[in-house]
């Protein structure tokens, strides 16, 4: 019975995809520092270690993963964290060098399948070359470079697949969903402005899915965008609202030309403050303004995940975060 190693296993995407791994059949090793935490979420047959895994020394890791046929890498940090300046040193070392490192010593512990969850931000960065995102923002840059190094640690000994995700939606027990973050730009208002884009979205089960998929079937260097549904801004708040139970709330369309200068002064502000987002929120504007949507037919029939309610994720989000 093949054994995989799950970092992250007491997040969102990682206690979904340990989940899944167990439904197929698969044995399951994780590592987590609250050990209060991974007792209560963690099914018994689970393999638990408690520590802190960028603390261990390389030997002790090659240790801890040998026996195990593949690694998911569900860990990491997303945009929605401000670091002080610059953004790019901050992203760099905490996604970029574990991921090397871990990549690394896993194809030493005999690992053949090394599956990272990514970001969509690099797919987009590649298509909209007009916006100079690997250029201008950290982020993106480095969830691709993310991406590249560990590719190379992979070598022709183990396959490295990455997936990009979009928007997720879903929720666990003991976590407060990141949505929570949405609720004070609707909650209460009668008008919410928003710009005419629009992003592809999945579930946490598609995540979980997928990336089981991409154990069984990816390619190696390959990176696949993931998507359930491709969703308006406008839609998404206007679902937000009604779970808000604010049916009179109008979600309005503006123009570019009207929200980026709020947009920017936000960056002055935290320029000021000496920190720097993941991605300048001035980006953001332009970003919110174009259609990141993704074709789901790519990547369902590789990847073999399943089509889901990507409405009734985002309302039990949304619902659990109001009550966090």
């Amino acid at each position: 019975m093949a054994k995989t190693f799950v970092l992250g296993g007491t997040g969102l995407l990682g206690f979904q995809t340990i989940k899944e791994l167990l439904a197929k059949g698969y044995e399951v090793k994780t590592i987590a520092r609250k050990e209060k935490l991974i007792n209560q979420l963690m099914p018994e047959e689970v393999e638990k270690h408690l520590g802190d895994i960028n603390t261990l020394s390389d030997q002790e890791i090659v240790e801890l993963l040998r026996g195990c046929d593949s690694f998911v890498y569900a860990a990491g940090v997303d945009e929605r964290t401000i670091p002080e300046t610059p953004a790019e040193k901050f992203y760099y070392e905490q996604n970029v060098l574990p991921t090397q490192r871990l990549a690394r010593l896993s194809k030493r512990a005999g690992v053949k399948k090394f599956v990272i969850h990514g970001s969509y931000h690099v797919e987009f960065a590649e298509k909209w070359q007009d916006l100079n995102l690997f250029e201008t923002e950290a982020y993106p840059r480095t969830r691709k470079l993310q991406e590249e190094i560990a590719f190379m640690e992979g070598g022709n000994e183990m396959d490295v697949m990455a997936l990009r995700l979009p928007y997720i939606f879903g929720t666990m027990p003991g976590r407060t969903p990141l949505w929570k973050m949405f609720l004070p730009q609707v909650e209460g208002k009668d008008v919410v402005p928003v710009l005419q884009g629009g992003t592809a979205m999945v579930t946490v089960k598609q995540v979980a899915e997928a990336t089981v998929g991409a154990l069984e079937n990816g390619e190696h260097k390959k990176s696949y965008a993931i998507c359930g549904e491709n969703m308006s801004y406008a839609e998404f708040y206007k679902i937000i609202a009604e779970a808000l139970e604010q049916e009179d709330t109008e979600i309005k369309v503006v123009p570019l030309e009207q929200m980026k200068p709020s947009f920017q002064k936000a960056d002055e502000k935290l320029a000021y403050e000496g920190k720097e987002r993941a991605i300048h929120a001035a980006q953001t504007a332009e970003m919110q303004n174009r259609e990141a949507y993704l074709d789901p037919k790519e990547t369902m029939p590789v990847l073999n995940y399943q089509e889901d309610d990507i409405k009734e994720a985002i309302i039990e989000s949304i619902k659990k975060a109001v009550n966090c």
